[in-house]
């Protein structure tokens, strides 16, 4: 993914209003991302947990969705979950369910379109090695990294399409 700018990812988003993108909290390593080893921004809010942000690229535009995610597991919970994006799993809480209103007269009318998700929402350096689950959720698999990288986005872009349609 390129560099993005603040102006970039506040003015990116589909699914709020441009108020609520205005005083959304960046990542607190904004500026110091490995922007090269990710297929998309995402992080959960500093200042508000619940709140979650995803920025990707489609179609040579971004398109910025804003998420409410679930805490995750309770603790002492150690089943595991497996996350829709990059089908990595996590216990203890590391997969959440992360809801997502859709655009148009359907957000408008409270439709949403829920996807549980990398709690951190580092499914990019997770597929790549450069992030490892700390509960040893990791499993071995067959597939390349590139083969891993192209299924994320894969994903990706079947949630965003079904949050926009």
């Amino acid at each position: 993914m390129r560099p993005l700018t603040e102006h970039d990812v506040r003015t990116s988003f589909v699914n709020c209003s441009k108020g609520e993108a205005g005083r959304l909290h960046l990542p607190r390593d904004f500026t110091d991302l490995p922007w090269d080893d990710l297929d998309f921004l995402g992080w959960r809010d500093p200042a508000a947990p619940e709140r979650a942000y995803l920025v990707a690229e489609r179609g040579g535009r971004l398109v910025g969705v804003a998420l409410r995610g679930s805490s995750g597991a309770k603790r002492g919970f150690t089943a595991r979950s497996m996350c829709s994006l990059c089908l990595t799993t996590r216990t203890s809480g590391g997969v959440a369910l992360m809801t997502a209103r859709r655009t148009g007269e359907a957000g408008r009318q409270g439709d949403s379109v829920g996807h549980y998700l990398c709690g951190d929402l580092d499914c990019s350096l997770y597929v790549r090695g450069r992030k490892h689950s700390v509960a040893g959720g990791d499993l071995d698999e067959t597939l390349t990294v590139d083969e891993k990288v192209a299924r994320v986005r894969a994903n990706l872009e079947a949630f965003l399409t079904k949050v926009t349609r």
